[in-house]
């Protein structure tokens, strides 16, 4: 048994005339005969009545009915699922993103390409730049909303597409709290929260630079993953921090976040779209597309 003759089956049991259900199924008459016959004999009894003026179903071929027409159903919307995904309008695409991302570049992003491409669920996983790029070469992620530059990029390709720069956070009661804008230098003494550099190595490398590029090495007292929760840590009075701009998004009264006066001119940060050079899922360049476009 095979979907053609299934088709040829629905056809002349909904049509009752064997010259008809031909020419729906672009056939001869003879061949039409010859597969029905293959298929009563392969299922082990007639499924049609012949009689001089067509055909009419026997019980058997009743009973088959429905379960044929639902398997003729479900294999048309397998080839248009499959067609989908060829030309990136269909499929499961699997994204991991950083916690940053859900500020701004997330909620921009997903709502429109959900309403673009409906026929393409997303499957999103928070993660750190590290983890995202790890499971990016195992192949269990399409796509990474990571923190850049990296320290390896290795078989990845980035498209950046929210430039940001660092901004320092500070307790807001504290007498950091009552300037807008201050030079980095000028925290040189003070304790710092930090970045893991086990768990999150390309931005704590990142900040460790930016705190060299100002003159000094930062004192560590705290670490962390996540930029909220190093936000909260400032809040709790535990040291200042060197987080994304983007998290200013993040209301917390407890918290102020200070311009950098003597930001390098190539001190910039961003999130950019990872995926792996020989990337062949037409599902990824859609996305990437419509994210260079938003």
């Amino acid at each position: 048994m095979n979907l053609k003759q299934l088709q040829q089956f629905v056809a002349l049991a909904e049509t009752g005339n064997f010259h008809k259900a031909a020419e729906r199924m672009h056939m001869a008459q003879p061949p039409l005969s010859v597969s029905m016959r293959k298929l009563e004999d392969e299922l082990g009894g007639p499924l049609f009545l012949r009689h001089p003026t067509g055909a009419r179903l026997t019980a058997a071929g009743q009973a088959m009915l429905a379960d044929a027409r639902r398997t003729i159903f479900h294999a048309q919307q397998c080839q248009q699922a499959v067609a989908a995904a060829l030309h990136g309008e269909g499929g499961v695409l699997r994204v991991g993103f950083i916690g940053s991302a859900t500020y701004s570049l997330l909620p921009r992003l997903i709502p429109s390409f959900r309403r673009r491409f409906p026929k393409i669920e997303l499957e999103l996983a928070e993660s750190t730049t590290a983890m995202i790029l790890t499971r990016l070469a195992a192949h269990s992620l399409d796509l990474g909303l990571v923190r850049f530059p990296v320290l390896h990029p290795g078989s990845f390709s980035f498209t950046p597409l929210e430039q940001d720069e660092f901004v320092l956070a500070v307790p807001a009661d504290s007498a950091w709290g009552r300037l807008s804008t201050v030079a980095l230098s000028e925290a040189a003494g003070e304790p710092f929260i930090m970045y893991a550099e086990s768990t999150v190595p390309n931005l704590f490398a990142v900040a460790m630079l930016r705190c060299q590029q100002s003159g000094f090495s930062p004192r560590v007292t705290q670490e962390a993953v996540q930029v909220q929760t190093i936000v909260s840590l400032v809040e709790s009075g535990l040291g200042l921090a060197l987080v994304p701009g983007v998290a200013r998004r993040y209301v917390n009264r407890g918290v102020k976040f200070l311009r950098l006066s003597d930001n390098p001119i190539q001190s910039h940060i961003s999130i950019a779209l990872a995926a792996l050079n020989d990337n062949l899922n037409p599902l990824v360049n859609s996305f990437t597309a419509h994210a260079q476009n938003y």
